[in-house]
């Protein structure tokens, strides 16, 4: 084995790079967007993803700063990219030049694969064209019967050639019915054989608008027409598949009447074979220029500073990124840390312990009172215990069984009789009140009692 079969990995991702860049050299590809990064530098990057699959894409600042809109998350896109390989770390990734919202960049998509296929049948091809006729006496016109491209048509023909037969084949020139009413308009012309020529066209409008006029079917039917064929589309700036497949294209319907008109014929001839002429030329030419095109590209590719400046740019900006994100790490985990040391400083701090006592005395204050209150109740039962126990052996209570008490004055009870003089006065104590007497007569006690 020899030393220049042996490669670095430098090498290799390098040679990978310039393989994809010279086989993709530019594609469109739609998907949601993921993973969205402005850097600071001013450049884009994010994924690009399906259901099945994802591929990683940079727009640089140079290239973001025309785009009508900064993607989001979520967001369904369109962009034209090229396929590069992102050395440092040997992943192959897309660098887009172009984005748009995927609504209107699906139908540019389809609009190119119509063409795409229609001009790999050859149906685009200048030398299939027919030349329109020199003597020119009924004109088709395929369009709607109230817009303004017929108005116009008849205004121009009536100017320039009074004489001149138009036969107006209807149809809806817009929405999604105009495409089969097209279709049939123009089979109807095709059936009759009654004119010399077929415009087929409306005025101007937006992409949407004009989207019949894409059709691939009516694009086939108009490319097989055996009646010369102009595109009278009103816009003058974009161009329909109709223009691309019918002999001749007019820029505005009133361009395409006077086309038409007898006076311009010969004229109109000399200009398609000069531009016939000049587009075999052209063709030729670029098949010839190709291959030094090619080897120029390669070189340009090996040599260009951009790309290895944007290679750089990227790496900055990666490792800006990954700078950003262990800063972030650092942040996170001290917050951590403090919220940590925050929650062991909240359970020793005494304020924790008072509480908790707090909440101790609290209870034994509740079991105090409950203790309290279950020993006042005791005492109050025994107390109505020994209060009926009292009543029982109460003179009170023999007052009431009808017995009463006698006092003197000095308030002593009187229990001798011999011990009273008559004109004294006594205090008697019923069981209910008392009452004052004076002593009349005394009585000596009786022997029975003694």
């Amino acid at each position: 084995m020899s030393q220049a079969d042996i490669y670095t990995v430098s090498r290799l991702n390098s040679e990978v790079r310039l393989t994809l860049e010279l086989q993709f050299r530019q594609l469109w590809l739609v998907g949601e967007v993921s993973n969205f990064i402005a850097a600071s530098s001013g450049h884009w990057y994010f994924s690009l993803k399906d259901q099945a699959a994802q591929v990683k894409v940079a727009m640089f600042k140079q290239s973001n700063r025309y785009a009508s809109l900064q993607p989001k998350n979520g967001q369904q896109i369109l962009i034209r990219a090229r396929i590069s390989v992102y050395e440092p770390r040997g992943e192959y990734q897309l660098l887009a030049d172009m984005l748009e919202p995927a609504g209107d960049g699906l139908l540019k998509q389809q609009y190119e694969q119509i063409k795409a296929t229609l001009a790999a049948e050859g149906l685009l091809a200048p030398e299939r064209k027919k030349p329109l006729p020199k003597k020119v006496q009924k004109v088709g016109v395929v369009t709607s019967p109230t817009g303004a491209a017929i108005r116009d048509i008849i205004t121009v023909l009536q100017r320039r050639a009074p004489a001149l037969e138009v036969i107006i084949y209807p149809c809806l020139v817009q929405g999604t019915q105009a495409p089969a009413q097209i279709y049939n308009a123009i089979q109807k012309a095709i059936t009759r054989n009654e004119v010399d020529v077929l415009l087929i066209g409306r005025g101007g409008g937006s992409l949407e608008d004009l989207w019949c006029f894409n059709d691939e079917q009516v694009a086939r039917l108009i490319a097989h027409c055996p009646i010369p064929t102009v595109s009278a589309v009103g816009h003058e700036i974009d161009f329909t598949i109709a223009d691309f497949v019918a002999d001749v294209r007019a820029a505005t319907p009133s361009a395409a009447a006077e086309l038409v008109s007898p006076d311009q014929q010969q004229q109109l001839q000399l200009v398609l074979s000069a531009e016939q002429r000049l587009q075999r030329s052209m063709q030729s030419y670029l098949r010839q220029q190709q291959p030094r095109l090619t080897a120029l590209v390669h070189r340009l590719t090996l040599l260009d500073p951009a790309r290895r400046l944007q290679q750089q740019q990227q790496y900055l900006d990666e490792l800006q990124m990954r700078l950003q994100n262990a800063l972030l790490r650092r942040i996170d985990k001290a917050a951590q840390q403090q919220q940590f040391l925050q929650h062991r400083l909240q359970q020793l701090t005494p304020l924790v312990r008072i509480k908790q006592q707090q909440q101790k005395l609290s209870q034994h204050n509740h079991q105090l009172q409950q203790s309290m209150q279950q020993l006042l109740k005791q005492k109050q039962q025994q107390w109505l215990l020994q209060s009926s126990r009292l009543h029982t052996v109460s003179p009170l209570a023999t007052l009431e069984r009808g017995y009463s008490i006698s006092f003197d004055e000095q308030q002593q009870v009187i229990t001798d009789a011999s011990t009273l003089q008559p004109g004294q006065q006594v205090k008697t104590q019923l069981a209910k009140g008392h009452f004052i007497a004076r002593i009349e007569q005394i009585s000596a006690p009786s022997d029975a009692t003694n």
